[in-house]
């Protein structure tokens, strides 16, 4: 009608973090996602843990979805990227997670539990030093639903949560992306809902993270954020985030928030 690119014209019109806001939404799901990862693994980009957040806690079917958008509109595959762009066991993690196909429904095995269980304690807590090939091994190729289900027998079976393991067993990036896949693994609105506190929390606001989770959750799993965020926090999100913004942009954060509850 108008003989322009809106998104062009949406540039040139607005600034800041309104404009960030605005630019993300414009795109699907999976676009988003595909941009956002793009964005964080940039040589420049020193902020590698969004990247890390969005493949470790996305769906396998939406990591196929992911990898199409990123390759036609970036004209390189997502595993060239972060081949190039991150290193060690993280690099290795990614790479295994977004290639490795699983199961997305909701069906355990449990004799393959009781083992992965097993594998993971030897792999860690039993021994000298960290066998991170098997955590990578175990947490890109299972399930989320046989994930939950290790992360109970583990407890069961020595005393000690897995997210605990990580935590002692790793470090770094690399502990990040395990500790995010397991706990998406259990509750994902509740990972994100602390994610976004800590976001909000003490002197500050860390925007890029408020704006991803809100624009890329809005379409996903928001009202169960919202009520998670409430529940450990006892504050409502849309009340939060409109003591953290201000104008134009808060406006429109709490427009994808939806109505206060």
């Amino acid at each position: 009608m108008y003989s322009e690119d809106l998104l062009k014209r949406l540039v040139s019109e607005l600034h800041g973090k309104l404009e960030t806001a605005v630019l993300l939404w414009m795109h699907d799901p999976a676009g988003r996602d595909a941009i956002v990862i793009r964005q964080a693994l940039l040589p420049d980009a020193t902020h590698l843990d969004a990247a890390t957040e969005v493949i470790c806690s996305r769906t396998p079917s939406q990591i196929q979805m992911i990898k199409h958008i990123y390759q036609s509109k970036f004209g390189v595959f997502l595993e060239q990227d972060i081949e190039r762009h991150t290193s060690g066991d993280h690099k290795k993690l990614l790479l295994a997670y977004v290639s490795t196909s699983r199961y997305e429904g909701f069906e355990v095995d449990r004799q393959m539990t009781l083992k992965d269980a097993k594998d993971l304690y030897k792999a860690g807590e039993k021994r000298w030093g960290t066998d991170e090939k098997t955590f990578i091994r175990v947490f890109s190729e299972r399930s989320r639903a046989q994930l939950a289900a290790i992360g109970a027998a583990y407890r069961d079976m020595y005393g000690s949560s897995l997210k605990k393991a990580v935590k002692r067993e790793t470090s770094g990036r690399f502990e990040h992306g395990l500790l995010t896949i397991l706990k998406c693994s259990e509750n994902p609105a509740k990972y994100f809902a602390k994610v976004l506190r800590k976001s909000m929390k003490g002197l500050g606001t860390d925007d890029s993270t408020l704006i991803r989770i809100i624009v890329t959750r809005t379409e996903i799993d928001m009202q169960y954020i919202k009520a998670e965020y409430l529940r450990q926090s006892k504050k409502t999100l849309n009340d939060e985030v409109h003591s953290e913004t201000s104008g134009h942009y808060r406006t429109f954060l709490l427009a994808l928030l939806g109505p206060n509850c």
